[in-house]
């Protein structure tokens, strides 16, 4: 009962911690958002960007879309996609195209700010993300328009309620996303004891090697990356916040992790809702996952070549300790 209650203690206060972390650097963030978005600056950004829609095969209407979800998130974004008008057609290659980039580069002033707080540098991780996105999309364009596939046309399998954007409600919606963010943060810090005490940790790191070492990830952040490539940024960031702080991962690891995360996580939640758009798995998730694995291994090979001043400068440096 004694090791219980000392495991369950130290459980509480790791959750408090990392909870509080994350929470210092959303909510501003999520502030800040809603502002911008009061302000109309997503039409605004959405008129810079609709330009290079047609570099990936997209209707100037996408540009809206991805705009939304770069600032706000997938669920947003996908909202503005199903309340276009009926006039707007897409294939399913589009529609592909549109979710790979809403993969890609979505919630980016909160998921590059955990980036930024694990010790990644703000700009190379904003330009991995919107960068890799577009390129991402562009590949698949001239794939599926040369290979002549997906050009059926989509038809919606889903439509918005009516939706309650008061102040009010939003408030209440981001208090209820910090509740359930706090209790999945114990759950997967209590699966992560119980899965260092029975070995299943080791085995897991023992497996993954072959990837892990293209990727340039050791073991010691593997199990943290899975959460994240698995259940999101959010989540694995948060906890990879927490092990850099204490010293138990690199500066190198936390760069491949990150940058691994920013391409490709939540392979499970957020893949599902872009399917509901009717993207493609062959976009969505191989053609992204091998994308991230191809850029990432690349990252890590770019970065080791480089001296250590160049590193801390542009891509990342060591975490501040503490809160």
């Amino acid at each position: 009962m004694q090791r219980l209650y000392i495991h369950g203690r130290e459980i509480v206060i790791d959750t408090v911690k990392v909870s509080l972390t994350l929470f210092r650097i959303m909510i501003p963030a999520l502030i800040v958002v809603k502002l911008l978005e009061l302000g109309g600056f997503i039409e605004i950004l959405a008129t810079w960007i609709s330009p290079l829609m047609q570099l990936m095969g997209l209707p100037d209407a996408a540009g809206l879309i991805w705009a939304t979800t770069m600032l706000a998130n997938i669920y947003t974004g996908m909202v503005v996609f199903f309340t276009l008008p009926g006039d707007v057609g897409w294939t399913q290659a589009q529609v592909t195209i549109l979710g790979t980039l809403m993969l890609l580069a979505h919630s980016l002033p909160v998921e590059i700010r955990i980036a930024q707080r694990a010790g990644c540098r703000l700009l190379t991780q904003l330009v991995l993300r919107i960068g890799g996105a577009i390129v991402l999309a562009i590949l698949l364009n001239q794939l599926y328009h040369y290979g002549g596939w997906l050009d059926e046309p989509v038809t919606r399998l889903w439509q918005p309620s009516v939706v309650d954007d008061s102040l009010s409600t939003w408030a209440l919606t981001q208090l209820e996303s910090c509740f359930w963010i706090t209790i999945t943060i114990m759950v997967l810090l209590t699966l992560l004891k119980i899965l260092r005490a029975i070995g299943v940790e080791q085995a897991i790191s023992y497996l993954l090697q072959p990837i892990l070492k293209v990727l340039g990830i050791s073991p010691k952040a593997t199990t943290i990356t899975i959460i994240g490539i698995t259940l999101g940024l959010s989540y694995g960031g948060g906890l990879l916040i927490r092990e850099a702080e204490s010293g138990k991962v690199d500066a190198a690891d936390i760069f491949a992790a990150i940058s691994l995360l920013g391409l490709c996580h939540s392979l499970i939640e957020d893949t599902l809702l872009i399917m509901l758009m009717g993207a493609d798995l062959s976009g969505i998730l191989w053609a992204r996952l091998l994308f991230a694995v191809i850029v990432v291994a690349a990252l890590v090979r770019y970065q080791q070549k480089r001296s250590e001043g160049f590193s801390q400068r542009f891509l990342v440096k060591p975490p501040k300790t503490g809160l």
